[in-house]
């Protein structure tokens, strides 16, 4: 039997297809492009691209970072493009915020080598704050956007983007979605590149200065460029029109939205009497095809996830060119939450007034009707969760205070530990974006009487934690801020950061930041440790001034996998029935998944338990004792 060949990320086998993930097709279109700096910091749903990228960087001999920031990570891209080598950036929508007044700045100064900017959008909010759709950022910078439609296309238009921002002398933008980041599908691989660019700084040019009286004439040569853009996208292959002879009906779809649109057109069976528009590059629009559509039929469906962007510039082609002709949009296409075949099924039968394929009020009532069935499944932290520790650790040492000192204020942040919103932690009254868990923390301590307790991540920590520490440094605010040390970004898949020990450095401590910054009550604790947390934290809040208490412990599947790696056991740990008064507290305060309801007593389930030993130290009878080790 012939062996097959298996093929990977940096496979240089051009012409054979691979199975891969959206964001790997993304990585692989930025390899064939011949990238040689790439810099990211993680947040789902992008963190794929860089992951791939900075895995296969060393054997492919190209740079990959992960960076403190999306700020910094994008300025380290940037600057290898001003050397005249192919760099690129990713990052998901709100991340591009963190970056927005650097981007905002280098797209008045264009670039020489390719620079490729990959933002990965959220509809529906799986992983985010926020719906955010960053076409409107693109607009605004007057940044090309390619929107791919299937991982094939991802992974060509990524190589194209660099071709194109070369050649128009811009940054170029391809947007993606969660469904295309995280969809599969073949993916047909072209050749690496055999030759790798000699990077140079050209000296005594004053396009990267952003002085007036330079970025002046760089705005316009931006606008040019974007004018050359525009007279040619009608011409690119990402733009398809099919036009049916006597069509009524047009649709114009973009990115997945496209995917969706023709699967409702089989399924309605209505491929071959509908003409339909394909959008690859959302900015600019192809105008001339636009027209060209919208001049033929009587009514036209735009068909797009989120803001009405497609929508409303059609409309302003319509307008300008005086073509009558009926255009809808966000009046039959949800403008929240992500879009499905049956969502654009329905918005094609209302323009169409065809009759579903199938009974879509019978399907709704048997969801309801069966909803009432399933048991509710809220998200939690991992059994072993050193944040679940930390959590419960404010929550006594707030109540211990709370009779002399007020209510207590927790402002949360982004991160895995956000979970701990739910009951019975209830750990956030605030969370608004990284680094608020501080921001906010010092705004609220300033009209707030009682205790504040701000937290956030060590990734988040370095990523925008430290200037609002020094905010409170310098405006001497009474408040406390907790940095949860689990060593690592673990929301987003372990990637490491500046604190994390690794690639044979100790990490940046974070008291030793905090220090520097100024701060006069700095703790280290171990979170498992609980009576000696409480007492710290307790200290902390009665501090006159911003206290940081970093609360340190293994992230719980990290401290599985060491425990693997070394040989080592998990210790049990049971309930004794005989000790036990069924008080619950064990239940009610820490919301492990590994402490259970059976025959209505509180037990420990052993293939769940992660042996961190936090519900003995909460018992108050001394029921939960060690049994063994697994």
């Amino acid at each position: 039997m012939q062996a097959v060949e298996k093929l990977t990320i940096t496979s240089d086998a051009p012409g054979k297809s691979m199975f891969m993930l959206g964001n790997e097709a993304i990585a692989r279109g930025a390899i064939e492009a011949g990238v040689q700096v790439m810099a990211a910091y993680p947040g789902t749903p992008s963190s794929e691209i860089s992951e791939t990228l900075i895995n296969a960087a060393k054997e492919l001999g190209f740079y990959g970072e992960w960076s403190v920031n999306e700020k910094v990570a994008f300025e380290v891209a940037y600057g290898a493009s001003m050397t005249g080598v192919r760099a690129m950036t990713a990052c998901k929508h709100v991340g591009l915020n963190v970056a927005h007044d650097s981007l905002m700045s280098a797209t008045y100064m264009g670039t020489y080598g390719g620079m490729v900017v990959v933002d990965a959008d959220d509809p529906g909010q799986w992983s985010s704050q926020n719906e955010q759709d960053n076409r409107y950022i693109a607009e605004q910078a007057y940044m090309p956007v390619l929107e791919p439609s299937s991982p094939q296309e991802a992974k060509d238009m990524v190589f194209d983007a660099f071709r194109l921002s070369e050649y128009y002398g811009q940054i170029f933008m391809v947007r993606s979605v969660t469904r295309l980041s995280h969809a599969r599908g073949d993916v047909k691989l072209g050749p690496l590149p055999k030759e790798k660019r000699k990077g140079e700084f050209k000296k005594g040019n004053q396009q990267f200065i952003c002085m007036p009286a330079w970025a002046r004439k760089n705005r316009v040569l931006m606008i040019e460029r974007l004018a050359r853009i525009k007279a040619d996208v009608d011409s690119m292959p990402y733009n398809q029109l099919k036009l049916v002879n006597g069509a009524k009906y047009g649709i114009i779809a973009s990115g997945i939205s496209y995917g969706y649109a023709m699967e409702a057109l089989r399924w309605l069976g209505l491929e071959d009497k509908v003409s339909v528009l394909k959008i690859g590059t959302v900015f600019p629009l192809p105008e001339k095809l636009v027209k060209q559509l919208i001049s033929s039929v009587l009514e036209v469906l735009v068909i797009e996830e989120l803001e009405p962007f497609v929508e409303n510039h059609v409309k302003i082609i319509a307008q300008e060119a005086g073509i009558a002709v009926k255009i809808h949009g966000k009046d039959m296409v949800p403008v929240r939450l992500e879009l499905s075949t049956r969502k654009a099924t329905e918005a094609i039968m209302q323009l169409t007034g065809t009759k579903a394929p199938v009974d879509f009020a019978l399907i709704d009532n048997t969801i309801k009707e069966t909803a009432s069935f399933l048991p509710e499944r809220p998200p939690t932290m991992c059994a072993g969760c050193p944040h679940r520790a930390s959590f419960h650790a404010i929550n006594v040492a707030v109540r211990k205070v709370r009779k002399e000192l007020g209510e207590r204020v927790l402002t949360g942040d982004i991160g895995c530990y956000s979970l701990g919103v739910y009951p019975p932690l209830n750990a956030y009254d605030t969370a608004l974006c990284m680094g608020s868990g501080f921001g906010i923390a010092d705004g609220i301590a300033k009209a707030h009487p009682g205790p504040v307790v701000g937290h956030l991540g060590d990734s988040t920590f370095f990523h925008s934690g430290i200037p609002p520490l020094i905010n409170a440094v310098f405006n001497k605010t009474r408040a406390v801020f907790v940095v949860l040390d689990n060593s690592a970004t673990s929301m987003t898949g372990f990637q490491p950061h500046p604190g994390a020990p690794g690639n044979g450095q100790e990490g940046i401590k974070i008291e030793e930041v905090a220090r520097a910054c100024g701060v006069k009550f700095v703790e280290v604790v171990n979170c498992f440790d609980l009576k000696k947390t409480v007492e710290v934290l307790e200290k902390a809040i009665r501090f006159d001034g911003p206290a940081v208490v970093v609360s340190r412990g293994l992230c719980a599947i990290l401290a599985q996998r060491e425990r693997r790696q070394k040989g080592l056991k998990t210790v049990l740990y049971a309930v004794d029935l005989d000790a036990c008064t069924d008080c619950r507290l064990c239940v009610n305060s820490l919301g492990c998944p590994a402490i259970v309801i059976e025959n209505d007593h509180v037990a420990i389930d052993a293939s769940q338990c992660d042996g961190c030993g936090l519900c003995a130290q909460v018992c108050p009878s001394g029921a939960i004792k060690q049994v063994g080790a697994k």
